[in-house]
């Protein structure tokens, strides 16, 4: 239920929660507290009254009979609305009472005891008392009644008070809740904002970490610790792979230089020349590859040479694909080049750095585009953006590979027999869009084609409506 709700409205929901639930008990805690003190009274009023009766009886015992219902018929009259009865041993009515509801009030039983009872008559609810008493030789039962109408009538109004305030006391503790909550937990949206800025390419950062000596504070200085930790492997790594890179290239260049000498031989039989031949190719390829390593070493340690300046894109889609159209044609494929404008069309940036950019997209296009294929090259500007785009007619991308063809060494599991390739092109691609300031975006579907996106900023806008290539 609460799986995709925030923290702050979780806590606010539960606060609320308990908190009701605690006013609930509360009140009805208090409503029987109230019910047992206003009991109480009633029982204290009573036993007043019988003691006062007992004492009239007892001044009476030595008047007339007359006299003694006179002053009896009086008591009663004065207290308890005439509710009062005075019965002998055998249940018979010692005085006549002045009230007919006394003759007809169901009195309780006369027993040996006190007996404070609840009794209802004529729909109403009654506190009963009854008393026995000793006068002289006689044994007498006192019995007085009040009714509960006003005990009933404030137990209702407090009821209703109760149930009147829980939606404001709901709204308040809710708000309050969720007001206590996200300050609470402010520094947390700071540490998540802080955290999220923190990638790869800037390790150094760190998240802010508040002096209040809690449980955030030691979260935060804990994770600054282990961000400083995996800095420190992560350079370790990248200085490996950069020295690593850089020392290798001296015997592996060393190591294809004697092939091609021994190659020059005229002597050489046909199975020495093949095995020079596979040398040089390898080191071929293992030269591109430390190269690529390289590039990347120096991208994830920011000591980028370039220099930025305006350039024209037309020049540098013209320059590429004039190099790569042999490659597409001896692969039985076709090279369509579509400006949208003519010269010039302009971004600041590095004249090698873009043409490496878009050949490593069309050499992309070429290896995964199996003959007769179609490779079309757009450029298309506005006055605020230019766009390369780069689509082919080939095998495609899976929707499980797609987000991962930017990280390095990965190779879809499909083209890693099929097409040769170190899975380092599209990586250094992404490299030089970031300090282009450019967005290299893909979209792809399987068997049907891949298309490839680089948006620049416009640097200057000197454009006239163009033509095809």
């Amino acid at each position: 239920m609460f799986r995709h709700v925030s923290i702050s409205l979780r806590l606010a929901t539960w606060f609320a929660t308990f908190f009701i639930a605690g006013w609930v008990l509360f009140g009805v805690a208090m409503w029987f507290d109230l019910e047992q003190t206003l009991t109480a009274g009633r029982y204290q009023t009573l036993s007043r009254r019988a003691d006062r009766l007992c004492d009239l009886l007892r001044k009476t015992e030595s008047q007339s009979s007359e006299e003694g219902a006179r002053k009896f018929q009086d008591f009663a009259t004065a207290t308890g609305d005439g509710l009062t009865e005075v019965f002998s041993s055998d249940g018979s009515r010692v005085y006549q009472s002045p009230s007919a509801e006394a003759a007809a009030f169901p009195w309780p039983e006369v027993g040996t005891t006190e007996q404070f009872v609840r009794t209802e008559y004529s729909g109403q609810q009654y506190r009963t008392l009854a008393r026995p008493f000793v006068l002289g030789s006689r044994r007498l039962y006192i019995c007085l009644a009040a009714p509960l109408a006003g005990n009933q009538t404030l137990l209702q109004r407090f009821s209703r008070g109760l149930f009147a305030a829980m939606p404001v006391l709901l709204l308040a503790s809710a708000a309050g809740g969720y007001f206590v909550s996200r300050n609470a937990l402010r520094p947390v949206d700071q540490i998540t904002t802080s955290a999220r800025s923190i990638s790869g390419s800037n390790l150094s950062g760190r998240l802010p970490v508040a002096n209040t000596g809690d449980e955030l504070q030691r979260l935060a200085e804990t994770c600054n610790d282990m961000l400083a930790r995996l800095e420190s492997a992560v350079k370790q790594i990248r200085r490996f792979t950069a020295d690593a890179s850089h020392e290798l290239r001296g015997p592996i260049t060393f190591t294809r230089t004697v092939a091609e000498v021994a190659l020059r031989n005229p002597q050489i039989d046909s199975k020495s020349k093949q095995a020079f031949g596979d040398i040089v190719e390898e080191c071929s390829k293992a030269g591109k590859l430390l190269e690529n390593m390289l590039t990347l070493a120096r991208a994830d340690a920011d000591r980028s040479s370039s220099v930025f300046e305006p350039i024209d894109m037309v020049e540098v889609v013209g320059d590429v694909c004039s190099k790569i159209r042999p490659i597409v044609e001896a692969r039985k494929s076709t090279l369509e080049v579509c400006l949208s404008y003519e010269r010039p069309i302009e971004v600041l940036g590095d004249y090698d750095s873009l043409s490496r950019l878009l050949w490593i997209l069309l050499d992309n296009s070429v290896k995964y585009t199996p003959a007769p294929g179609t490779i079309t090259v757009a450029l298309i500007a506005d006055d605020r953006q230019v766009t390369v785009a780069v689509k082919d007619t080939g095998m495609g991308i899976s929707k499980a590979d797609l987000p991962k063809i930017f990280e390095r060494f990965y190779r879809a599991d499909r083209s890693r027999g099929e097409v040769e390739g170190n899975g380092l092109g599209l990586s250094i691609a992404k490299w030089v869009a970031d300090i282009h300031n450019a967005s290299l975006s893909v979209t792809s579907e399987e068997n049907v084609g891949t298309e490839f996106k680089v948006e620049f900023h416009v640097y200057s806008n000197r454009m006239a409506p163009g033509k095809s290539v």
